[in-house]
């Protein structure tokens, strides 16, 4: 799977794999999306930041990603 999901691929994913899933933004279902999720972090609205910042971590831990961003660490010990 490459790090760019169709629609018809994301509407079959479940709520429990998006780092957001009340806006199903930030899907991580396997590595290479955990890999974009701290890629696009910069995108994600200000105050859903840390919220988004602590799923990407449990999702590296889920998948044995090193979560390289000193950013999405901060946000993530809010």
């Amino acid at each position: 799977m490459n790090d760019r999901l169709t629609y018809e691929e994301k509407k079959q994913l479940p709520d429990s794999v998006f780092g957001l899933p009340e806006r199903r933004e930030y899907p991580m279902p396997d590595a290479v999306h955990v890999r974009a999720a701290e890629a696009y972090f910069r995108y994600c609205p200000e105050d859903l930041k840390p919220r988004l910042a602590r799923a990407i971590m449990a999702k590296a831990k889920e998948f044995g990603v090193d979560v390289e961003s000193s950013t999405v660490r901060a946000y993530a010990a809010q």
